[in-house]
């Protein structure tokens, strides 16, 4: 059992820069793989990027270069850095932790309530 709460969400302009928290409670961080997903209106939810226990990660083509996750499991902390961004990365972003990284969001066993994201042109 882990809570999740995301925090750093905001309106920024295109190209502009965001970096976004995952706070956790609960179980050991570092038992988890954490996924970041993501949902525009109107869309189902989008498997962004993700982070393994040991540390490895793992981005989707649309955001890979841009995006970069990190993880202080000292902490308890989850982190999104979201670089050059553009209007089509607007939606609600949630963190989630699961048994293993994966691109299936019904992978993730829990969520935080998310973060909405606004990227202006």
């Amino acid at each position: 059992q882990v809570q999740l709460v995301e925090s750093g969400g905001g309106l920024v302009q295109a190209g502009g820069s965001l970096t976004l928290s995952c706070a956790t409670s609960g179980r050991t961080l570092s038992m988890y793989a954490m996924g970041w997903i993501r949902q525009a209106p109107g869309k189902e939810r989008e498997f962004v990027g993700g982070i393994n226990r040991s540390g490895g990660t793992y981005y989707v083509d649309s955001v890979r270069g841009r995006f970069t996750i990190s993880r202080d499991n000292a902490k308890n902390m989850v982190y999104l850095q979201m670089n050059s961004l553009k209007p089509e990365d607007t939606a609600v972003y949630y963190c989630a932790a699961g048994d293993m990284l994966s691109v299936r969001v019904r992978a993730y066993d829990y969520w935080g309530l998310g973060t909405q994201v606004t990227v202006s042109s």
